[in-house]
């Protein structure tokens, strides 16, 4: 490719070199670098890959972005740039001829529920025959074969690719989670959305973003980016906001919610231990859902799901079949083990909002104890407690015993992160016990059960690693229930 047609429209001032030579791809990370490639470099939060620029030219970079003031001796172009982030975006989307113009492209963002949303979607949409791609926390979704991510939003070259290899296999529409790291970092700068859809906002993630109105203005970017539907919870109060903000935007506003007064909405909702059933009304009439994952929250999402199938034209019975063939979504609300005596679930739950919805989904239902294993990812700060104190505070209230363990504790000390969980639960006089070793604090958990109790372990439900100091450690829990229920089996036989 030219390179004049790779930086059409991109912003830039020339520094050296021509403009008007080929060249092969696009890396931002030097160890890429093809023969005549673009580098692009981009500061980071550990690394800069202005650092690199050597290392690009020497695998043989014909061209540098840079946004930092240097000087480059090489006989290379040198194109100097505002913002190396969205100058990737920008050059990524030229380079695969903007995949996403080609694409129905429907994107979710909010703190809890983008990934069911997706995956509701997905089987509306393979009701109907709608050929659908996947991008997001479980991973990325073509032609029905995963890979992982690893990002929930990968960074904007590789997600130009992912929706090139989209259209290669012929695939009509792309369901992604936009997180606020990838709209205030500019992945998806330059993507087209027909349809935004926000779900909720809970703090998190406040490690990037200095506060929940950042969080929130993060979030609502999405919805300056999309042509045809923005879908909102009018039940939240940031959906509320942000209602009032795009309800004049040439995007067609669409509510759901139970609560408050919205265009799709749920009455007469039951609610049962294995799944919820509720009346689904749309402007276009009423039917009956059933959702096989029990709870609020999945009501939530599957009425965000819904009101995007709606705003796709699809029928009310084809919606209704397509929710209902959901059977399970991997770590959400996912029964791993049961039996005549009790229950296991594994679900992602990782803020106090999600915590809380779930605990409160399994109360009604449980007829012995909840017995929760959770711990906090690593977060610094003061922010990073208050996430702590706040979750021990929920499992204090809603399980009447919990097991407090490691989460992804990285580089922190595990330790101090449990111990500040544990002075919140001391607070509420909450009964608990303190395990460092995941693994071995599953193992209690199963150990002290009883029958009738349900076990949930909550925090990093599809995750199958975890990460503890720079290592990163295969932790697959749904093995690990097995494993230790096996072994607990073969010694009672003993």
């Amino acid at each position: 490719m030219l390179l004049t047609t790779l930086i059409k429209d991109l912003e830039f001032v020339k520094l050296k070199g021509d403009l008007s030579i080929d060249v092969s791809g696009i890396a931002y990370d030097s160890r890429e670098v093809a023969n005549n490639g673009v580098f692009v470099a981009m500061p980071g939060f550990k690394m800069d890959g202005h650092d690199f620029i050597q290392q690009a030219i020497d695998m043989g970079a014909n061209t540098i972005i840079i946004e930092k003031d240097l000087y480059i001796e090489d006989n290379i172009t040198v194109l100097k740039v505002t913002d190396s982030r969205k100058a990737l975006a920008r050059i990524a989307s030229n380079f695969y001829n903007k995949p996403t113009e080609k694409l129905n492209m429907v994107g979710i963002t909010g703190t809890n529920g983008k990934t069911s949303i997706t995956y509701f979607i997905k089987s509306i949409f393979d009701h109907v025959n709608k050929s659908t791609g996947l991008i997001g926390t479980i991973g990325t979704m073509i032609d029905n074969k995963i890979m992982q991510n690893k990002n929930t939003t990968p960074e904007s070259l590789n997600l130009q690719a992912i929706f090139n290899n989209m259209l290669k296999v012929n695939t009509e529409n792309c369901i992604m989670e936009v997180s606020s790291h990838s709209l205030s970092l500019n992945r998806v700068a330059y993507c087209e959305f027909n349809t935004g859809i926000f779900t909720n906002l809970t703090p998190d993630h406040l490690e990037l973003h200095k506060n929940m109105e950042e969080y929130f203005n993060a979030k609502a970017e999405l919805f300056e980016m999309t042509r045809d539907y923005n879908i909102i919870n009018a039940d939240d109060e940031y959906g509320r906001r942000l209602i009032e903000r795009v309800k004049n935007y040439d995007a067609k506003l669409v509510t759901y919610g139970i609560e408050n007064e919205a265009d799709i909405y749920a009455t007469d909702i039951f609610y049962s231990v294995e799944f919820t059933k509720y009346t689904l009304n749309t402007p276009k009439g009423s039917i009956e859902i059933t959702v096989n994952i029990p709870g609020i929250i999945y009501v939530y999402n599957s009425l965000a799901a819904i009101a995007c199938a709606y705003c796709n034209g699809i029928d009310l019975n084809d919606i209704q079949k397509g929710i209902k063939e959901l059977k399970s979504i991997k770590g959400r609300f996912e029964v791993v083990y049961t039996d005549q005596d009790y229950k296991i679930i594994v679900d992602f739950a990782h803020t106090e909002d999600g915590l809380e919805k779930t605990l409160t989904t399994i109360k009604p239902f449980a007829k012995g104890r909840i017995i929760l294993v959770f711990g906090v990812y690593a977060a610094p700060g003061e922010k990073g407690r208050g996430k702590r104190r706040a979750m021990g505070k929920v499992a204090a209230k809603y399980s009447d015993f919990a097991v407090v363990t490691s989460d992804n504790p990285k580089e922190q000390d595990p330790n101090l992160i449990i111990q500040e969980i544990v002075e919140a639960i001391k607070e509420e006089n909450g009964k608990h016990i303190a395990i460092v070793d995941r693994k071995e604090a599953i193992k209690y958990a199963i150990g002290i059960s009883n029958k009738d109790d349900i076990i949930l372990i909550a925090g990093k439900g599809h995750e199958t690693s975890q990460v503890i100091g720079k290592e990163e450690i295969p932790f697959n829990e749904t093995e690990i229930v097995t494993e230790i229920i096996k072994t607990s089996r073969e010694m009672k036989i003993s």
